[in-house]
């Protein structure tokens, strides 16, 4: 049988950017293709395992608002969930879920695989065809030509990602994966405005090498909230992370041997992410703390690897382990994959508009890393917004673009596209002016409507809604008609002024008694 070459929306990249773009595309009833260099690696978390936080899980609750595929996957792999900030206002709650990598990639893949109008393609994209300043396809390494009408690059770390350790460095997207050059100087060639950021990841540690009876333990909640709106329960088990610090020893053997970090070499030279700096960073920049906290966070329920959160290096691999082994638990720690820097390509995202598409090139969307953020929660979001775009592309020129007085997608967008970013872009609540009507609890009410009018939002997920929303109606109808005189509220404890006034159940939530 032929192989399909001709598509409506081509997909590059199987990261979290891809994976939303792909099954938004697909939902929306665009005939897609999903191509990435390794099937098997789709929706890998490449770093931390977990997702959310401050600002990061008020992206996955609006991802999931306009049906994206993120809160339902974590919900179906969190290991622990936990509510950063429960004891503040509901505006600045985070939810975060530390996730087994395996269940999370193959609830990633399963979606995927089972999704209508996509099809999931194992290729290496190294060139782009062009015609009058209009995508109209990509060419594999196989010369192998495929056809579009909208074309959404998702590429990560991997345009001419570069993995430095110590003094060692060598071509790669990630460890254990190749770098795209070609594709990057296809970009380059396009006239894009260019530049290099970095990031790092800690080394990894064998489970049973680490001594954790006398280390804090953190435990999960226990009544864990789901990500996404449309679950009610989380029914995967729940463990405990642990926490331990550096010391005097740790810094020292890190002071002494700082020299032979690339980024106090002279190797690296492009800007890493300001609030996930390296261990390096941390000793030299805060010479003053005398200790820094570490999270050892398993990366799964089956699994004997442990991701020491907080320690990221690009120090040679001897060195990782003297400095590891000074901290308390760790003493004995043995690792299983060395930490390691990488560098890569990106492109200033003031070259794009609000859809995610580039002003240079028609039909060509950009999403994720590319466009200069970190995390996955941003490119995610990212990958939604250019995957809807790229589909309504097709029957019309309809737009699809959240204000930022409508979520914190909309916020990241702006930002990015408006101001451009020199360094690597992560979300906070603090970025967002209206963040107190910007609660994680409301992002359905707040975009599903939008999701639902442009067709990204499914029926089934269109009536869980509808049902919310109707009895939210008829709650509220509820308490506005009940109302109590305020000599029945002093009875009851309730200290109001004897004005003979009666209030609304509704007005009584005002008062903070």
């Amino acid at each position: 049988m032929k192989k399909i070459t001709y598509f409506d929306v081509i997909v590059v990249g199987g990261g979290h950017a891809g994976a939303e773009a792909a099954a938004a595309a697909a939902r929306m009833g665009a005939k897609t293709a999903l191509i990435t260099h390794s099937i098997s690696k789709i929706g890998e978390m490449s770093c931390n395992p977990a997702i959310g936080g401050l600002g990061k899980g008020h992206l996955v609750r609006e991802i999931d608002a306009l049906d994206g595929i993120m809160g339902q996957s974590i919900d179906k792999s969190g290991i622990q969930f936990r509510m950063l900030n429960s004891s503040r206002g509901p505006a600045v709650r985070g939810p975060r879920a530390q996730a087994d990598r395996k269940l999370y990639k193959n609830s990633i893949q399963k979606i995927l695989f089972n999704q209508k109008n996509l099809s999931i393609i194992e290729e290496t994209i190294e060139d782009l065809i062009i015609d009058k300043n209009k995508v109209c396809g990509v060419i594999t390494h196989k010369l192998k030509k495929m056809h579009c009408r909208s074309l959404v690059l998702t590429t990560g770390t991997f345009l001419r990602g570069q993995i430095r350790i110590g003094k060692n460095s060598y071509p790669a997207g990630r460890l254990g994966d190749k770098s795209s050059i070609n594709l990057a100087k296809k970009i380059e060639s396009l006239k894009f405005s260019i530049g290099r950021l970095k990031t790092g990841t800690p080394p990894r540690i064998y489970k049973q090498s680490i001594n954790f009876n006398d280390l804090e333990e953190q435990t999960p909640d226990k009544n864990p909230v789901p990500f996404s709106f449309i679950n009610k329960f989380i029914h995967i088990p729940q463990i405990s992370c642990f926490i331990t610090h550096t010391n005097n020893k740790t810094h020292k053997i890190i002071k002494n041997n700082i020299h032979l970090s690339p980024m106090y070499s002279g190797q690296i030279m492009s800007m890493g992410a300001r609030y996930c700096p390296s261990i390096e960073d941390k000793i030299n920049k805060f010479s003053d703390k005398r200790s820094h906290q570490i999270f050892l966070e398993p990366e799964g329920l089956d699994n004997n690897i442990i991701y020491p959160n907080g320690i990221s290096t690009s120090l040679p691999e001897n060195i990782q382990e003297n400095f590891i082994r000074s901290i308390k638990g760790l003493e004995n720690a043995i690792i299983i994959k060395p930490g390691y820097a990488i560098e890569y390509d990106f492109v200033n995202p003031q070259e794009l508009y609000h859809t995610l598409e580039t002003k240079k090139i028609d039909n060509l969307f950009f999403a994720g890393q590319i466009n200069g953020t970190t995390g996955y929660e941003e490119a995610a979001a990212q990958g939604i917004i250019a995957g809807i775009n790229s589909a309504l592309k097709l029957s019309n020129n309809r737009k699809f673009i959240i204000d930022r007085s409508d979520g914190y997608i909309g916020v990241l967008i702006d930002d990015l596209v408006t101001r451009g970013t020199n360094e690597p872009y992560r979300m906070f609540t603090s970025r967002a002016e209206f963040r107190l009507v910007l609660r994680a609890d409301n992002a359905d009410q707040r975009l599903t409507p939008l999701g639902i009018k442009t067709g990204c939002v499914s029926r089934f997920r269109e009536n869980i809604f509808n049902y919310k929303i109707n009895k939210l109606k008829k709650d509220f109808s509820m308490v506005k008609s009940k109302s109590i005189s305020p000599n029945k509220l002093n009875k009851l404890g309730i200290p109001i002024n004897h004005d003979g006034k009666k209030r609304s159940a509704f007005e009584l939530l005002s008062f903070n008694n």
